[in-house]
């Protein structure tokens, strides 16, 4: 498909003046009648569907609230293969779905629920969609790892979509801003002082096609391949945004739209976000790895990174760009303002890294509640109230062995309990196929 410049160009060109003509900082904040989720938490058995050969697919929760857990075991290519066999209808319907709300948005550029980056739409009236993505592709190429294009070519041969699709759509995240929320607490803030609890939650679109396929992806890679992980995404999502380890890390993310000058520069030369916190939760065992991955790492764009490490109860938030790496405990945590007081044993942040309104209100839950945080009490009472989490919500907490999940399947998001521990002993098959 080939777009018309005249469609895009006054788009790119708004878009890009956008960037001066807006205020310094973010202006939304949660709605001040944001009731409690009293919900209850589903905390019952995942039920055994079927298996392939390198796969075993699982479904927890009940009714709306319900998504696939997939576990897939092997060479990259064998558990992109197995995925594919699994949810060969539900991967074909999510990519073609995707693709095409893609092109309506860049079409329509209808930016209020992706925000793409204006050099992109500038790319697509230049070239079209196709190519402009394979630009990014190749752009990113020499920083990616291997494995996720074999992966990409399992799933494709497993599933008959095409494989420069699959490519192409991993790119969205490079390209669009999402507002998120993130939480990490511990020690005195937290009721059980030996527990980490982290908060992920993802503000992204809910009218197209994503919030249709939840699914939580567990890998068993084989032996000198990295170690297990789970990705909590959608079918055939093949980056993390979202996800935990066996070595009890977990990461979190919030895309930036309102920086301040202490970010520096964004670059389009360097590892997609979305596949480095991948490899931190398929490589790395503790939060020094992690924290040396990203500051060694050719980064790109404008984010806030979480990354917690159960095992010490230890939690930075990272100021990510292109020129910095900086990562925050509670003693230093960026940026300084009365609307983003600093508490001690919890490090977070509120839609962006600019942005009172939600700053304040999640400061407020925090510390109202500093001291008896609990899973329970941060599902109740901090993320409800902040009102973040549009798209979909984890609040791990791995030191006890659980993570609980929603998703936008509904007004107030029922919150599934899954065992960590659980997940990762399954067993591989053992059929003859």
């Amino acid at each position: 498909m080939t777009l018309k410049m005249d469609v895009l160009l006054p788009v790119v060109c708004l878009l890009a003046g956008l960037k001066f003509s807006i205020a310094a900082e973010c202006h939304g904040k949660p709605d001040p009648n944001a009731q409690q989720n009293l919900n209850p938490i589903w905390g019952g058995q995942v039920k055994f569907l079927r298996e392939v050969k390198n796969g075993k697919l699982y479904q927890a929760g009940i009714a709306q609230d319900a998504f696939y857990v997939v576990h897939v075991w092997g060479t990259p290519y064998e558990m992109g293969y197995a995925q594919g066999q699994l949810l060969k209808t539900e991967a074909n319907l999510f990519m073609n779905s995707v693709w095409r709300y893609l092109e309506e948005q860049v079409i329509q550029a209808i930016n209020a629920t992706l925000h793409f980056q204006p050099w992109f739409l500038k790319d697509v009236a230049d070239f079209g969609l196709d190519a402009a993505l394979d630009l990014e592709l190749t752009i990113t190429r020499p920083y990616t790892g291997r494995y996720f294009a074999e992966e990409a070519q399992g799933l494709a041969d497993a599933t008959g979509v095409d494989f420069k699709m699959i490519e192409r759509i991993h790119m969205i995240g490079e390209l669009t801003k999402g507002d998120c929320s993130m939480m990490g607490a511990w020690g005195t803030a937290v009721k059980d002082p030996n527990s980490l609890l982290q908060l992920r939650a993802l503000d992204w679109n809910t009218d197209g096609p994503f919030k249709d396929f939840p699914q939580v992806t567990v890998y068993h890679p084989n032996p000198g391949h990295g170690h297990a992980f789970a990705n909590i995404g959608w079918t055939a999502w093949l980056g993390s945004i979202t996800g935990f380890n066996k070595e009890q890390l977990a990461i979190s993310e919030i895309g930036v739209a309102f920086p301040d000058k202490t970010f520096g520069h964004e670059s389009r030369f360097g590892i997609p976000f979305t596949y480095i916190l991948r490899d931190v939760l398929q490589f790395d065992k503790s939060l020094g790895e992690a924290t040396e991955r990203m500051r060694n790492a050719r980064r790109t764009c404008d984010l806030i990174l979480g990354v917690g490490d159960a095992k010490i109860r230890e939690f930075r938030g990272i100021q990510y760009s292109a020129a910095v790496a900086n990562f925050y405990s509670d003693i230093d945590m960026e940026p300084t303002a009365d609307w983003h007081p600093r508490i001690p044993n919890v490090v977070y942040y509120g839609m962006d890294w600019l942005c009172p309104g939600f700053n304040q209100v999640l400061a407020r839950q925090i510390q109202a509640n500093h001291g008896a945080l609990t899973p329970d009490v941060i599902i109740r009472d901090v993320v409800s109230i902040e009102q973040s989490g549009s798209l979909h919500i984890a609040v791990y907490d791995l030191a006890n062995g659980f993570v609980y999940i929603a998703n936008a399947r509904s007004s107030q998001e029922t919150f599934i309990r899954l065992n960590t521990t659980e997940l990762f002993a399954v067993s591989p098959p053992t059929g003859v196929y």
